[in-house]
């Protein structure tokens, strides 16, 4: 306990630090999941069509907003990258 208090001023800001770049790899796996996902249920989406499951306009509309989310998730990271560079 006293050895934790007398090292705090050196092992702190690297506890910081740590916790920091646990927390970024947590939103990094969630993004890359998010992402994985979508493509996964746009891959479904095709095949439902392809197999006459689901019909043309009802396969073009959920393709559409199945593309605008994978967009808006690609934009997202560009703007987080481009935010950490800064």
């Amino acid at each position: 306990m006293f050895l934790d208090l007398l090292f705090l001023p050196v092992t702190g800001p690297i506890g910081g630090l740590i916790w920091i770049g646990e927390k970024i790899q947590e939103r990094a796996d969630i993004e890359y999941d998010e992402a994985e996902n979508l493509h996964k249920l746009l891959l479904s989406l095709q095949l439902s069509y392809d197999m006459g499951n689901i019909s043309e306009e009802e396969f073009e509309i959920q393709e559409e907003e199945l593309l605008l989310k994978i967009q808006a998730l690609e934009e997202e990271e560009a703007e987080n990258e481009s935010e950490s560079s800064l």
